[in-house]
């Protein structure tokens, strides 16, 4: 999927207020850690996670992805009236059933023209929708769409804190549960428009995509439970990475040298590191969000390209690298010109 007529107008992330640190999820976890003789410090250890942040557990994704789209919208001066599809891509949603994007669109009052709907790819959500929204520019459908997202995985967190006290808790439930312990919250908001050619336009490429559905089931997870096979996980992952890694070499023609920044959908220490060793990509060109942040989910790309954009980091014809692998397993790399 690559477009020649799309722009990212503008992008916008809310933090979660509240600061949750891994030595405070291991103090509630006491009891269970020292029934089952780990060490503490371990989740740091393992993770290089120091703290991520959380919204209050009563708060509806919808309303996250709402204080972030308006961000995004007063940010870049455009007329809500003209959106074309508002869709949300976030794991955490407000029910099954309406959309959280139909919700976003009530509360953001758009017109009855505009679209809305849920797009889930688990970590590659807000990638894949970026796609959607392009396609629909390019095929001359709309001429501007909002991808939004927002994750609480904070009543997740405590369901898991609470099953993992349970005095019948083995090793094995810890390991598998583990992963949920490294989530953090946010939410974030793009705006992509049709590129009219203007000098400063920030082009978005579009890129490539692969699967190896034949993990489907290393990580699977409900409104309150996540079971990851993290070991796995991290394998086949970064095998698909590299696959994935090479065919964007060959069709979008890249190179590391080429790239300037390198937004990754980020776990943790060891598979940013190992990511980064594998490609051979400098440690100095990946804003590496997880170490305050934790694993935001589909949430952690944008939310990473918005503070680079915040910071004033990122330059005028800077070729940025934005690349996600997702339970499923399936991966994305795609590029956005500064």
């Amino acid at each position: 999927m690559q477009y020649s007529n799309v722009q990212m107008l503008g992008i916008a992330h809310v933090d979660a207020p509240k600061k949750v640190t891994s030595e405070e999820i291991e103090s509630r976890l006491a009891p269970a850690l020292k029934r089952m003789g780990i060490p503490r410090g371990i989740l740091k250890k393992l993770t290089g996670i120091e703290s991520r942040q959380m919204f209050d557990p009563s708060l509806p994704p919808s309303e996250g992805a709402t204080q972030a789209a308006s961000k995004a919208i007063e940010a870049t001066g455009i007329d809500q009236g003209e959106l074309g599809v508002v869709v949300n891509t976030s794991v955490c949603r407000d029910a099954v059933e309406t959309s959280t994007a139909g919700v976003v669109h009530r509360k953001l009052d758009l017109g009855e023209d505009c679209m809305s709907f849920d797009v889930g790819n688990a970590c590659l959500g807000f990638i894949n929708g970026m796609d959607l929204v392009s396609n629909m520019i390019e095929q001359g459908q709309i001429e501007h769409g909002l991808i939004v997202n927002c994750e609480n995985t904070h009543s997740a967190m405590l369901a898991t804190v609470r099953r993992l006290l349970d005095p019948r808790t083995t090793w094995a439930t810890f390991r598998d549960n583990f992963a949920t312990l490294t989530l953090g919250s946010g939410a974030v908001a793009m705006i992509l428009s049709r590129a009219t050619g203007a000098a400063r336009e920030h082009r978005f490429l579009g890129g490539v995509t692969m699967a190896a559905t034949e993990h489907c089931k290393l990580c699977t997870a409900q409104v309150d439970q996540m079971i990851t096979n993290t070991k796995k996980l991290f394998h086949h992952g970064l095998e698909l990475g590299l696959k994935t890694w090479e065919v964007a070499r060959e069709v979008l023609g890249w190179t590391i040298d080429d790239l300037d920044q390198f937004i990754i959908h980020q776990v943790g220490k060891a598979h940013t590191e190992k990511f980064a060793r594998s490609l051979a990509i400098p440690l100095s060109k990946i804003f590496r969000l997880y170490p305050n942040h934790g694993n935001i989910g589909p949430a952690g790309v944008p939310i990473a390209l918005s503070k680079l954009v915040a910071s004033g980091t990122l330059k005028q014809g800077d070729r940025v690298a934005l690349m996600g692998i997702g339970s499923g397993i399936n991966c994305s790399m795609a590029e956005l010109v500064w």
